[in-house]
Order: C-alpha cells, then structure tokens, then sequence
C-alpha cells in the first residue's frame, strides 16, 4: 500500500497563513465588527455619516478578510487573485445594493 505524507502547504511552496497573521486577521475582524455596532448601539451618529462609516468599515472587512485569510497577497497565480478580488467585490455590491434597496423600499412603504 502506497504512503502519503502529510506536507504543510503545496507543492509550489505557497505559504499558507502563520498563527501570528491568523491572530492578526482575527483581532482586526473584531475591531472592524465591534466600531459598527457600538456606533449604531449607542447612536453616537445620525444620517449619512453613520451609514458612511458601517459601509466604510464593511469594505475594510473585505478587504482584511481577503489579505487575511484568503491569502490574497501570497498567491503566486495572477489570476486566482483576479478571480478571489472580482468575487469578493461582486459579493460586496450585492450586499451593499441588495441592503439600500431594501432599506428605500421600506422607508417608502411606511
């Protein structure tokens, strides 16, 4: 019967995220979840400025779960890089339009 040996990482010699970037990655996912909802909680803002700063901080959430833990940065193949960014921003105008329409249809309604 045929070994396998278990190889941390691939045969290209990509590295996959340390602990240090995980912890990273994870303390800054927090703290870009826990401004939001403090804002919002404690209505330290009003009108646009508060929606400015949740869409602010959810395009910095992209963009760190992207570095962070998709490894956007480390990947060797251009177009993997390409593809993970265009499917994360498609995701994020989905969202983001999906909500406002939502949000203007409500207010209408009422």
């Amino acid at each position: 019967m045929a070994q396998h040996e278990f190889v941390h990482g691939n045969d290209d010699g990509e590295a996959h995220g340390s602990f240090r970037s995980y912890t990273a990655g994870f303390l800054l996912s927090l703290v870009l979840t826990a401004i939001p909802v403090a804002i919002v909680l404690n209505g330290w803002l009003e009108g646009i400025s508060i929606a400015i700063v949740l869409m602010a901080a959810a395009v910095l959430q992209l963009f760190v779960q992207l570095l962070f833990f998709m490894h956007l940065r480390e990947e060797k193949k251009p177009r993997y890089n390409l593809i993970s960014l265009l499917l994360g921003l498609v995701i994020l105008l989905v969202i983001v339009a999906g909500s406002m329409w939502i949000m203007t249809y409500n207010m209408v309604a009422q």
